[in-house]
């Protein structure tokens, strides 16, 4: 007789030739149609399922692993952040957590250039005129930029995303500087020509953009503060493509309402997907909707390490991505 299946609950709608290929595997709930759950609803699939595959957007607090059964023993998590999931809690309470690391870092570091250059040269300055049809010709002052070449480049946070971004910025020609809680391997500095600075404040005030690029802990949490923010040159462009609560974000709209900075290319937010109005209304600001790993080919691998993690798992065995408390 056949070992049962897992009983595999679903957050949200994920691309279709994983949804097929977890339905061949497991005794799946798919998410129909694509909301986010409330938190009754996380509730009740953690005391049903033996899995929960649940995303950034799914906040799984110590309370909310509380009202989980005996029977959820794995949360397979479709990303590679886990500041949303209690990692301790859920281990107190025997359950496990995964995630799906390395997969989002090309496509997040391409993000991070775009936004760069999004910023720097104006681009949907130009975009907005020509679709409003208020273009009058070419002239010599209009919409002028920056040259990246040469440009000063500070990664905060140089870990597999921050070393990709390094390896594209040396390609436009900028010059790359980094602060991270560890100093790189002397042959992977050079390798990326890439300059340590100890001092996060030293390196910011010195810095013309300035990416973000680091994991939310407790101790990245509004890293860039006010009096960090006022450090940067006023015409510097700081750009975030990892998480929002790295920076405080009011500051961050009042330095760019004061022309204290030069502009912003933000992919994600402080408060999820409510948007502070007031950054929106600022014509050197460019917000994208947490675009950064948007790719099918990605989110087809970020998928396809869940299954593998799942299966694992059923197989009896640690899965491959297991977060353990000791690794935040």
């Amino acid at each position: 007789m056949p070992a049962q299946r897992l009983s595999v609950v679903v957050t949200r709608r994920l691309p279709e030739p994983v949804e097929t290929r977890m339905k061949e595997l497991f005794d799946v709930e798919l998410r129909d149609p694509d909301t986010r759950m409330t938190r009754e609803e996380l509730a009740n699939a953690m005391r049903r399922a033996d899995v929960l595959v649940p995303c950034v957007t799914d906040p799984i607090d110590a309370a909310l692993i509380g009202q989980a059964g005996d029977k959820l023993k794995l949360i397979a998590n479709y990303g590679a952040g886990v500041d949303h999931i209690d990692v301790a809690t859920a281990r107190q309470r025997g359950i496990l957590v995964s995630n799906t690391p390395g997969v989002v870092t090309e496509d997040t570091a391409d993000m991070t250039l775009a936004l760069i250059m999004a910023v720097t040269r104006r681009i949907p300055e130009g975009l907005a005129v020509m679709q409003a049809g208020a273009w009058q010709g070419w002239a010599p002052t209009a919409f002028m930029g920056g040259r990246l070449g040469g440009k000063r480049l500070g990664i905060l946070g140089m870990g597999r995303i921050g070393q990709a971004v390094a390896r594209r910025a040396r390609a436009f020609g900028m010059q790359v500087h980094y602060n991270n809680r560890k100093r790189l391997r002397p042959e992977l500095e050079a390798e990326l020509d890439a300059t340590f600075w100890e001092s996060l404040d030293q390196m910011v005030s010195r810095m013309d953009i300035l990416s973000i690029n680091c994991p939310h802990t407790p101790s990245t949490y509004h890293l860039m503060n006010a009096r960090r923010l006022k450090l940067m040159k006023p015409t510097a462009v700081i750009v975030n493509t990892s998480r929002g609560e790295v920076i405080d974000e009011n500051a961050l709209t009042r330095g760019l309402r004061a022309g204290e900075l030069g502009g912003a290319g933000l992919d994600v937010f402080e408060h999820g997907h409510e948007v502070n109005p007031r950054l929106r209304e600022l014509p050197n600001v460019v917000l994208l909707p947490h675009m950064g790993s948007a790719t099918l080919e990605g989110r087809i691998e970020m998928g396809e390490k869940v299954i593998i993690n799942i299966k694992t798992f059923a197989d009896g065995h640690r899965p491959p991505d297991q977060v353990v408390p000791g690794q935040l």
